[in-house]
């Protein structure tokens, strides 16, 4: 079904939203710490432990009337930068699937992030770090990537959200935070201040209950369409389409929900690499849009393609 979503936008460059959704794991990393990786903004949602001054990840100022600001895309530079993002959306209901043998992880695709060392962010559940902590764990400690909050419950921040359940509104930012304490339990000691909602999906009302969180809403500006896909190269042609210097690229990886993805990493990473760009995290796209983000001065209207929902 076709949504239309209503949204406050803060970005470098506005681009247009889809709706995708996703999930993702790794297998064992270095268990060393992650040097020069930042900690969370928000002490008291990620738990960053009390006495230390780390260095702040770089987010975006409020939007208008204080909303939670919301990213789409870095600069469009002649510095051809480009992230790509995995979302590990397993819901809070199925827990029974993954008893059944479904996998919410594809320990293959991060191996092959890892080969191919591209940096990447994963937007990943809560309820996901409780099924998978050892391979959140590793995830969060590899200094390739960096972890950012997807909820825990996996749950639409809006109504009329691809199937999704809804979180109520005075739950919203409780279910955000019970994300970020499962990812404490699991191990993952420095997760981003970044959040992805649920389908791509929100409007100001959810913007408005996560205001006090202190967090920044990241969507995207090319999709992947690898949700179901069965064809890699269908996927990589659509992403190497859609990049453009800054872009965000929303991509899963969950062996269940999107088995082709990892084989289309293997033609869109040297594709990339060889027209000139570069791999970085999210954190480096909105350090790298510094002051030059800007707020749309009223509430745009948009309409995320049509796809099913993954999990």
């Amino acid at each position: 079904m076709t949504l239309s979503v209503r949204s406050i936008t803060v970005t470098c460059v506005a681009g247009a939203l889809g709706a995708t959704l996703a999930a993702c794991g790794g297998p064992a990393g270095p268990e060393a710490a992650r040097r020069g990786h930042h900690a969370p903004a928000t002490a008291s949602i990620t738990g960053t432990p009390t006495g230390t001054a780390p260095s702040r990840p770089p987010t975006l100022a409020p939007g208008p009337a204080g909303l939670t600001p919301v990213f789409e895309n870095g600069p469009r530079t002649r510095d051809r930068t480009v992230a790509l993002t995995f979302d590990a959306d397993m819901t809070a209901d199925e827990g029974a699937r993954a008893a059944g043998g479904e996998h919410f992880d594809n320990p293959q695709l991060i191996a092959t992030l890892r080969r191919f060392d591209v940096p990447a962010t994963v937007f990943m559940t809560g309820r996901w770090a409780d099924e998978y902590p050892r391979e959140a764990r590793d995830i969060g400690r590899d200094p390739l990537f960096e972890i950012a909050n997807h909820s825990y419950s996996h749950y639409a921040f809006t109504s009329d959200c691809y199937g999704l359940p809804t979180v109520p509104e005075d739950r919203m930012r409780a279910d955000l935070e019970r994300a970020y304490a499962a990812f404490r339990k699991a191990g993952v000691r420095d997760a981003m201040p970044y959040f992805r909602f649920p389908g791509g999906c929100y409007d100001r009302r959810a913007l408005r209950a996560l205001s006090a969180a202190g967090v920044t809403a990241v969507q995207w500006d090319v999709v992947s369409g690898d949700a179901f896909a069965t064809d890699a190269d269908a996927v990589a042609r659509q992403v190497l389409d859609g990049v453009r210097s800054g872009s965000v690229v929303v991509m899963h990886c969950t062996r269940s929900a999107a088995p082709v993805t990892e084989r289309a990493l293997r033609t869109i990473v040297p594709e990339l690499r060889r027209r000139g760009f570069r791999f970085v995290k999210v954190s480096q796209l909105i350090g790298a849009a510094d002051g030059r983000t800007r707020s749309s001065p009223r509430p745009t209207r948009t309409s995320p393609a049509p796809a099913p929902h993954p999990s």
